[in-house]
């Protein structure tokens, strides 16, 4: 751990402006981002004594090796530049919202010339209206059916659309009455764009005018004794009246607000925000996080509102947020929101009459998601703390391994040898740390064999070289490691300027594990000793028996099979082999898919077709003239010499082999893309 003095700044140097700031470890990490007023009174908080600090602000301070700073003219560009740099950043100690899930939207494409309808998870696009979030996607395609019979707007994929187009035939939905099929021309672009702005516009709450026209309608045709179409406008009134029932009226003045409410203790707190957009709760959604810095209640909800509304513009941004404390720059936070709707935001704490009683109703949900989650969780870490103090225990380590890595080998037969590793933190996967190796047969600029063939040992020992000698150039980097004169990378290999964004192989985990036996873990430590690392512990599991293996032992150390040390071992090894093969089948299946063709310049997959379609097969273009090539359409004789010579030079295919028989197969037609003669097993 380091001491604050360390790297206090000096009296003075430290300005009395607004500004943001930055804490970063002995690695460079951005480890936490904060804004402030003052940077000076702000910074000398941290620097009194440790003891006096709340235990998470005396840990972060802790763990860091340095501070910086920029200074801003206003709070309002401070609070956008820390809301920028946690993104860029992601500091360990600084409070991220994350949903537990992905929560679907109702979306519709109108930057499409035929808008769509359709149900959106994910990051918003530009051009698509939302209306939501949702907490159930069957929600949604029950609102989307009732209102699809008076706003018959096309919800096909493109797929699907094009196709029917092609047929001159809709699809079922056209002859239903739910879609007003302008795939086959029955409304023109312009009119079904209006639909679905009339969808929007009900959608967003502007339902009483759109009912009242729909009345009138209706009456009217009852006048003139047009009573089918005046049965079927009821119908239609009925089924928007459905729709409309399904978000209760909450909010009697048509109020479009969102309402964040918050429950928390020591160590988490649980965010939960409803969506009120014309007096109704349109979508609803929460978070639970950890405390991992020392924040109120006020701190909470300028970070919720950050995460809420940081990539959003317009409408997306409510005229009204209604939280239960403001922040500690409440101008400053309602200055940023209405910079990004564009116009007046109102922030504000409910006091009296209905939102103050819906904001009870939002905050009890905080609650019961807050116990929920701490039901769920209380037994996932004391299994996961249990199984991290039997692996220590088990391996004779000083503490728990709180990152693991993981390395396994794939190949297919000694073809497109491939790495993995993956990371736990804490006995969860960490998959953006998730790494992929092509195996190369060299440690450094040394070739030290071909890259082919089964030699699960040779790879390993590549694979872990060049993992740790990637940290290595890290330390190197920082002045903790000096490169030795004959190493290979040396400082020619030494990554550029940091910037505090995370780094690949930058942090060393406290355990390597290897899926494999003796030879897989002696290969893993070897690589290790020759690059003078001698603070990560080594063992590999392997597949039959389940036996952990350490380095030098002849015998392995077996766990109980109950072990919950066990058990994550096994997901660990599990979890490393499935991002193996899955790296190792994608590039297969690239390798197979390739033709000669793709080396000729200028050929694009138009004329390829048009070549594979005229003469059968490759096997036949290769036997054809160069006159006979310029028969093909759009092949000019420069472009069929081309052809001839790529040709000429790529090597026949093996011929296929009929494996019950032993026949040699001459299959004059082109194989399936993505096929192969010969099958194999994945390890």
């Amino acid at each position: 751990m380091a001491d604050p003095s360390s790297y206090r700044p000096k009296p003075g140097q430290v300005p009395d402006s607004p500004g943001v700031y930055k804490f970063r470890d002995e690695h460079r990490r951005v480890i936490y981002v904060g804004k402030a007023k003052s940077l000076r009174q702000r910074l000398a908080n941290y620097f009194q004594d440790v003891a006096g600090l709340h235990p998470r602000t005396a840990t972060m301070v802790t763990t860091a090796a340095s501070v910086e700073w920029t200074v801003v003219a206003t709070e309002v560009e401070a609070l956008q530049l820390e809301y920028s740099w946690i993104k860029e950043f992601d500091p360990r100690f600084n409070v991220k919202y994350r949903d537990d899930k992905s929560y679907p939207s109702l979306a519709v494409t109108l930057n499409e010339d035929y808008p769509r309808v359709q149900v959106m998870r994910g990051p918003k696009k530009k051009g698509v209206r939302y209306f939501g979030p949702y907490g159930h996607a069957w929600a949604i395609r029950e609102t989307v059916d009732l209102m699809l019979r008076v706003f018959p707007v096309r919800t096909c994929s493109a797929g699907v659309f094009k196709r029917s187009a092609q047929i001159g035939r809709p699809c079922l939905l056209g002859y239903i009455g739910k879609c007003s099929a302008p795939c086959v021309g029955r409304i023109s672009p312009e009119d079904h764009r209006e639909l679905a702005e009339d969808f929007c516009d009900f959608m967003a709450g502007r339902t009483g005018t759109y009912l009242s026209r729909l009345e009138r309608e209706m009456h009217a045709a009852a006048e003139e004794m047009e009573y089918e179409r005046a049965a079927r406008l009821r119908d239609d009134i009925g089924a928007l009246r459905r729709a409309m029932e399904k978000n209760a009226v909450v909010l009697a003045d048509a109020t479009d607000a969102d309402l964040i409410a918050l429950a928390e203790d020591e160590l988490e707190a649980a965010v939960q925000i409803f969506h009120v957009r014309g007096g109704r709760v349109r979508g609803q959604r929460g978070w639970v996080t950890d405390k991992v810095e020392a924040v109120d209640t006020a701190g909470l909800v300028e970070h919720a509102l950050q995460q809420l509304y940081g990539e959003e513009r317009g409408e997306g941004v409510p005229k009204e947020v209604l939280v239960p404390a403001l922040p500690e720059d409440a101008p400053a936070v309602s200055q940023w929101l209405a910079e990004r709707r564009g116009s007046q935001v109102s922030l504000r704490i409910p006091q009296r009459g209905d939102k103050k009683d819906l904001m009870e109703t939002v905050r009890r949900n905080a609650v019961q998601s807050l116990a929920l989650h701490k039901t769920k969780r209380a037994s996932d870490l004391t299994t996961r703390s249990r199984a991290l103090e039997e692996i220590a225990e088990a391996l004779g380590l000083d503490s728990a391994p709180l990152r693991i890595e993981c390395f396994d080998i794939s190949h297919l037969q000694g073809e497109d040898v491939v790495a993995s590793m993956v990371v736990f933190e804490d006995g969860l996967p960490r998959k953006g740390e998730y790494r992929r190796f092509q195996i190369k047969g060299r440690v450094g600029d040394t070739q030290v064999w071909h890259g082919e063939g089964q030699d699960d040992v040779r790879s390993m020992h590549e694979v872990v070289s060049r993992r740790f000698r990637r940290y290595l150039q890290e330390k190197l980097k920082t002045g903790e490691w000096t490169a030795e004169e004959d190493d290979p990378d040396g400082p020619d290999a030494r990554p550029a300027e940091d910037d505090g964004r995370p780094k690949r192989f930058a942090y060393p985990p406290q355990l390597v594990v290897v899926d494999g036996g003796q030879p897989q873990v002696a290969a893993a430590q070897r690589a290790l000793t020759e690059l003078g690392v001698d603070d990560v512990a080594v063992c590999g599991l392997a597949k039959r028996l389940e036996e952990v293996w350490l380095p030098g032992e002849d015998d392995p150390v077996v766990l109980p099979r109950t072990s919950e040390g066990l058990y994550l071992l096994q997901r660990v090894r599990d979890e490393a082999h499935r991002f193996a093969i899955q790296y190792q089948r994608n590039k297969r299946g690239k390798r197979l898919k390739t033709s000669p063709l793709d080396e000729v310049p200028g050929l694009g997959e138009t004329r390829k077709l048009a070549l594979i379609k005229h003469f059968g097969s490759v096997k036949k273009l290769r036997q054809a003239t160069i006159d006979q090539i310029c028969e093909v359409p759009g092949i000019g004789r420069k472009t069929a010499e081309s052809v001839a010579v790529a040709l000429a030079q790529a090597a026949p295919a093996a011929p296929a082999v009929n494996t019950a028989t032993g026949e040699i197969m001459e299959d004059e037609t082109p194989a399936p893309a993505g096929t192969s003669a010969e099958r194999g097993t994945d390890r």
